[in-house]
């Protein structure tokens, strides 16, 4: 087992007998995958000052950026993704305010639950009872900010230099995603806190609150959903997403071989099922 950990905001340092082993975002990403049995790519979610490399736009993709964050797990042909000021032209206006760049619109809290005649005359989404009850979740989320000129998601498997990585993103179905929420776990004792399935858009949950950009989201906390319907007409119908901060996601890589996904890989991963007629 590691003696102690050192150094995150650079990069990961696993301290052992025989010395120092530099752990790099491509390992965790490893672990991640190997511990969910994934076949799309874990995403890697940092900040930079400068435009990265053989990246393009997040919105140039699509103009809701979730989707294009999950086209790129799962098409290794994608190049990284990039988002700023300079670069919103095209994007859903919702995704200018969860990744800080823009503070809520006036009428949202009408748009997401009742509807207000003077925005878009009338059209609500009905995801919320009231727009007394959007204003109450904007103040629990609290102030949003970026912590830097560019926000990129790209595949942790194409990271080759180091880079400040606020957290992870995983795409699976439902038992990858229970087996995640379990190693999550795995070194826990309040079974309450560890992971949670809040409310909010699609690039809140990919993003915003396990990257720490929401004001008020608990932190070393990871974050399954995503609870937006407005996304079903893409997000597959088996598939679940999966927020992990960059300190869960270096524990997961610590605890994996001492837990069930290696000690019983046949528990977590059966090669043999009961069958149950849900008919």
């Amino acid at each position: 087992m590691c003696d102690g950990i050192t150094n995150f905001d650079l990069k990961f340092s696993f301290k052992e007998k025989e010395g120092v082993i530099i752990s790099t975002i491509k390992k965790i990403g490893e672990t991640l995958k190997k511990a969910g049995n994934l076949s799309t790519s874990p995403l890697a979610v940092y900040y930079t000052d400068e435009k990265p490399e053989n990246a393009v736009p997040m919105c140039s993709a699509d103009r809701c950026v979730a989707k294009s964050i999950m086209i790129n797990a799962i098409d290794k042909d994608e190049s990284a993704l990039y988002i700023g000021k300079d670069t919103l032209k095209g994007c859903c206006p919702g995704a200018m305010t969860y990744f800080g760049y823009t503070k809520p619109m006036k009428f949202i809290k009408y748009f997401v639950s009742t509807g207000n005649e003077k925005f878009r005359g009338g059209e609500a989404e009905y995801m919320k009872a009231s727009p007394e009850h959007v204003e109450g979740f904007l103040e629990a989320v609290g102030e949003i900010k970026n912590p830097g000129k560019y926000l990129v998601i790209q595949r942790c498997e194409d990271i080759n230099t180091d880079v400040n990585v606020k957290s992870f993103l995983c795409f699976g179905n439902s038992e990858s995603i229970r087996n995640l929420g379990s190693l999550i776990n795995f070194r826990t004792k309040n079974p309450f806190e560890a992971v949670k399935m809040p409310f909010g858009p699609s690039c809140a949950t990919f993003v915003t609150y396990p990257a720490g950009l929401a004001e008020n989201a608990p932190k070393d906390t990871a974050f399954v959903g995503p609870l937006d319907p407005t996304g079903n007409a893409w997000f597959p119908e088996e598939y679940m997403a999966i927020g992990i901060p960059k300190s869960v996601a270096v524990r997961m890589h610590e605890d994996i071989d001492y837990s069930f996904i290696v000690k019983r890989p046949q528990v977590a991963y059966p090669t043999k099922r009961e069958e149950i007629d849900l008919l």
